[in-house]
Parts: structure tokens; C-alpha cells; sequence
């Protein structure tokens, strides 16, 4: 034990000795040293500044997601995905609408099902939600029923939301969006008031709360009405694209049982034999962020392979800088090795000065890093950047190794010096 206590302190010695070597050579040549850094730095500091934005955007977009309902699943005539609408297949085009009907067949029958909806939206720029004067901005209206509030993940902030028995008897009330009522009664209580939707007159009955902007639209600038009323006004809409529908379990864990009852209700009524496939989407949070990971997976990889180049030009000049630093310094090998230093002493003092070196461009591009995240997510405020700690143990780990590969083969010539011929080198 004794002798292994001696060698691991002869061990820790040498590490020091070529550390302060290490640094002594830098500040000999510190314009050198900073410049052969800066391509480590500005490597690190993108791998750092890239993390903190997609950890940022995922963070968001999970948040917003489950803003509407982390157990939220939702059965659909076309697939929903991110960025803009391709054009659908002929399977698409030729598919028979979800009703109301299979809403109603779905709550009767899914013994998991804790709230079932169905919703139909109207968004298009002909839109007008006036009161008196004063007008929405562009707002979109939706049809549904009671079970709305449940089955989205919504509250009423004023008021209150639609009744069956007045959904039944199509009732001619709405509740409005936050940015509906900021826009229309700025100042004003909104419930009990009256407000007009292409002309056609609605009592206020509540007002949802607000939800926040949510992937470049707003969900707080819109009109819910009783889905039978949205019928009479809005039915074409109706008749060609159907009801989409939004149910939650009634426990969080039974989120694949209800997709499974709900499925095999929906493929029943539909009258789909067991060997095709289903004529219908189904959606569920986890999905939807599975395929906004997939899009930012592809970004992730672009920027680390400018990462990677940033950090391999900053190796090759470590590189050079270490093959140079070997040829002005072949008589100081020459005296070592003549004062008994072996092989493997100088390749350990060679190899630690480079490992030093993109250690410390390491650092400095971890602070670069930091500070620029920092900078965006003051800049960005709706892009709250994060910095995990493994990103920047990451960038130390990469910078180090960097250092230690491109470091070898200067540490290896020095080592290779012949004694004789150093100590007679000028």
C-alpha cells in the first residue's frame, strides 16, 4: 500500500510539474495560445449556445402542448403535423366524416372515457365579432359541446360555460377568448353583453382563461358557440370536414385504454374489417412532441457538425502550434533528457501543455456560451434558453479530448528527439 500511496504521489507531482509548464509556456506566448483557442472556443460556444435554444424550444413546446391537457387524445378525419398543410392523399380525400353521433357512441360505450367533445372550428378571414364599433382581430369561432371545459383542459376566468340543456335547444350564447374581450370591452365586463358574429346576435355567457399564444396563433382569439347554433350558421363547414374529437380518461394511466375503446368504437361504426387500417388520426400530446423532436433532432445535427468543424480547425491548430512549440524547444528536451527524463516523461509534458491549452479554450467557450444564452433569453423573452450541466460538461469533455488527439503527435516527435542532436541544436 505504501508503494502505491508513492507511486500515485510521484504521479500527482509529474501532473504539476507539467501543468506549470503548461502554463508558462502559454504566457511566454500569449497571443499564440489565444489565437490557436479561439476556433475551441467558438466550437464549445456553439454546442452550448444550440442546447440551451432546443432544451429552450422543447421546454415550450411540451408546456404548451400540455397547456391543453397532458392525457388530451384526440381523434381526427386528417393528420395534424407541424409547418404548413401538404396536400392530402386520395385515402384522405375519399374518408367519411367524424359526427356527433360517434361522440355520443363514444361516451355511452368507453367505460375508461372521464369527458368526451366534439368540436368544429370555422377559420377563415371573413370572420367579423363586433361590439357596436369596436371589432376582433381576426378571431376564428368554434362550435362544441358542455364537455368542452373537461375534455381541453380549460377554465372559464368569467361566467360560465354552455349548459347540455342549452347546447340542446341551440342556444344563442357564446364565450369569448381572453383577446376577444381585451379587443371588443376593453375596460368592460363582458358577461351578460351582446356581440354580433357575421351579423348574427349572441349573449355573452363567459370568457375562457387565457391560454398564451401557442406555436404562432392564438388560442385566446376566438368564439365558442353551442354546437347545434354553430350548425345553423356555420353548417357547410360542418358537412364537408366533420367534428373532430377531444376526450380525456378518467385516470391518467388509462390514456391507452381509452385510445384502444375508443378505436375499436370508431372502427364499428365505420364499418372497417379487421384488416384494414384505420380511416381516422389519432393524436395525443406525446405524439405531436415526438414529431416536433424529430424536426429539431435534424437542426440539432446540422449545428453540431459546424460545432465539430469549428472544433476540428481548432485542433489543427493546436497541432501546428505544438509542432512549432517542439522545434523551438528542442534543446529544453535535450537537457531534460540528458538530466534522465524517459520517453514517456516528455510525451506526458507535451500531451498536458495541448490538453491545457483546449482545456482552457473549453472554459472560455462554456462562459461564451452561457453569457450568449443568457443574452438570447433577455433578448427572446416567449424562448426561455436552459443550460443543462451536461452540455457544458460536454464542451469540457470535447475540448479536452480535442486536445489530447491533436496533441499526440507533437508530444510523440518530441519524445523522438535524439538527445545528442538537441543539445547541440542553436
Amino acid at each position: 500500500m505504501t508503494g502505491m500511496n508513492r507511486l500515485a504521489g510521484r504521479f500527482r507531482q509529474s501532473f504539476v510539474e507539467n501543468v506549470r509548464f503548461a502554463f508558462r509556456a502559454m504566457w511566454e506566448h500569449r497571443l499564440r495560445s489565444a489565437l490557436t483557442t479561439l476556433g475551441i472556443v467558438v466550437g464549445v460556444a456553439t454546442v452550448i449556445v444550440m442546447v440551451a435554444v432546443i432544451t429552450g424550444f422543447n421546454n415550450l413546446v411540451i408546456s404548451n402542448f400540455q397547456a391543453f391537457g397532458a392525457t388530451r387524445i384526440g381523434f381526427t378525419k386528417y393528420r395534424d403535423h407541424f409547418g404548413p398543410p401538404g396536400p392530402q392523399s386520395e385515402e384522405e380525400r375519399r374518408r367519411k366524416n367524424l359526427t356527433i353521433a360517434d361522440v355520443a357512441s363514444i361516451r355511452g360505450s368507453c367505460p375508461s372515457a372521464g369527458a368526451v367533445s366534439a368540436l368544429a372550428g370555422y377559420f377563415d378571414a371573413d370572420i367579423h365579432v363586433r361590439n357596436g364599433n369596436a371589432e376582433a382581430n381576426s378571431p376564428y369561432v368554434l362550435g362544441t359541446d358542455s364537455y368542452y371545459p373537461a375534455a381541453n383542459a380549460y377554465g372559464v376566468a368569467q361566467g360560465r360555460f354552455f349548459t347540455a340543456a342549452e347546447v340542446d335547444h341551440h342556444a344563442f350564447l357564446a364565450v369569448i377568448g381572453s383577446e376577444v374581450q381585451e379587443a371588443i370591452f376593453p375596460g368592460v365586463h363582458a358577461v351578460g353583453r351582446s356581440i354580433t358574429v357575421n351579423g348574427v346576435r349572441y349573449r355573452v355567457l363567459g370568457v375562457l382563461d387565457r391560454k398564451g399564444e401557442q406555436f404562432g396563433y392564438s388560442p385566446d382569439n376566438k368564439v365558442v358557440l353551442p354546437l347545434g347554433t354553430f350548425v345553423r350558421q356555420f353548417g357547410s363547414q360542418v358537412r364537408k370536414d366533420g367534428v373532430r374529437i377531444s376526450c380525456v380518461p378518467i385516470r391518467p394511466e388509462a390514456v391507452g385504454r381509452l385510445i384502444e375503446e375508443a378505436t375499436a368504437v370508431l372502427r364499428q361504426r365505420r364499418r372497417i374489417s379487421f384488416d384494414r387500417g384505420n380511416d381516422f388520426e389519432t393524436e395525443t400530446p406525446d405524439q405531436l412532441i415526438g414529431q416536433f423532436r424529430a424536426i429539431t433532432g435534424g437542426v440539432t445535427g446540422a449545428m453540431m457538425v459546424v460545432a465539430l468543424i469549428s472544433l476540428a480547425v481548432g485542433g489543427v491548430g493546436v497541432m501546428t502550434i505544438m509542432l512549432a512549440s517542439v522545434t523551438q524547444r528542442t534543446r529544453e528536451i535535450g537537457i531534460r533528457k540528458a538530466l534522465g527524463a524517459r520517453r514517456r516523461d516528455i510525451v506526458r509534458q507535451f500531451t498536458t501543455e495541448a490538453v491545457t491549452l483546449t482545456g482552457l479554450g473549453g472554459v472560455g467557450g462554456v462562459l461564451c456560451g452561457v453569457l450568449v444564452a443568457r443574452g438570447v433569453r433577455a433578448a427572446v423573452s416567449s424562448l426561455p434558453t436552459e443550460v443543462p450541466l451536461w452540455s457544458a460538461l460536454v464542451g469540457l469533455l470535447v475540448s479536452t479530448a480535442v486536445g489530447l488527439f491533436f496533441g499526440l503527435y507533437p508530444a510523440l516527435r518530441a519524445a523522438r528527439v535524439d538527445p545528442i542532436e538537441a543539445l547541440r541544436y542553436e
